[in-house]
């Protein structure tokens, strides 16, 4: 007999809990204790975890997808910040959601309409299909690679792991290496500037690796 729930119940509940558990935490059994089922309910739906988070990344980015695009005369640059930015912006929403985020497969179709806006604006920028598929992963996984930095650093926000205070960090790693101490207030204290301008500098290389771009605005 099918469970008296429904995915999208247990996705929500998931994602939810996602916050309070983090993702080491978030396990079929407490999802279940949640929603008031007995575990194996759940496997009406989801056959192990990765179904699980498969399905909640896919939440994730239906989410992110109804924030505003840029416009058909954007840039291309407008393009890949944007989609840095509206994924970064999501995935801080839960604690450890870029874990949950990568290594997933989206289930349905949803995400290739925004894909093929994206990729088109590219292509009409100048970009050929595999230039603009090679610029927008390079970015995603540039995008997903900060964001589990910054969420190692802070699970929440307001809230820092003891191993990057950076009094302690500089005592421990002592004065005899003060470069490297120095470097802690760019690698752990600001990582909205860090984003930004490693974005800035993924820009700038598709744009020195890609011939023939319209500096801005379309081909």
């Amino acid at each position: 007999m099918a469970s008296k729930i429904d995915p999208d119940q247990v996705t929500d509940t998931a994602l939810r809990l996602l916050n309070e558990t983090g993702l080491d935490g978030l396990t079929l059994r407490r999802i279940a204790k949640e929603l008031d089922v007995q575990a194996p309910a759940l496997y009406w739906h989801f056959a192990n975890k990765q179904a699980l988070l498969d399905a909640m990344a896919t939440e994730m980015y239906r989410r992110m997808a109804v924030e505003p695009l840029p416009g058909p005369d954007a840039p291309w640059q407008d393009w890949i910040t944007s989609a840095a930015r509206r994924l970064r912006h999501a995935l801080l929403g839960y604690r450890d959601g870029a874990k949950v985020f990568s290594g997933t497969h989206f289930t349905g179709n949803d995400h290739a309409t925004l894909m093929e806006r994206h990729l088109g604006a590219l292509i009409g920028a100048g970009f050929t299909l595999k230039e603009a598929v090679l610029a927008s992963s390079t970015t995603y996984a540039f995008t997903v690679g900060v964001v589990i930095e910054e969420q190692s650093v802070h699970p929440l926000p307001g809230h820092q792991e003891p191993p990057f205070d950076l009094a302690e960090r500089a005592q421990r790693i002592g004065l005899d290496h003060p470069l490297s101490v120095a470097a802690g207030e760019t690698l752990f204290a600001d990582f909205e500037e860090q984003f930004e301008r490693g974005l800035a500098i993924m820009v700038a290389g598709i744009a020195a690796t890609v011939p023939g771009l319209a500096p801005t605005g379309r081909a």
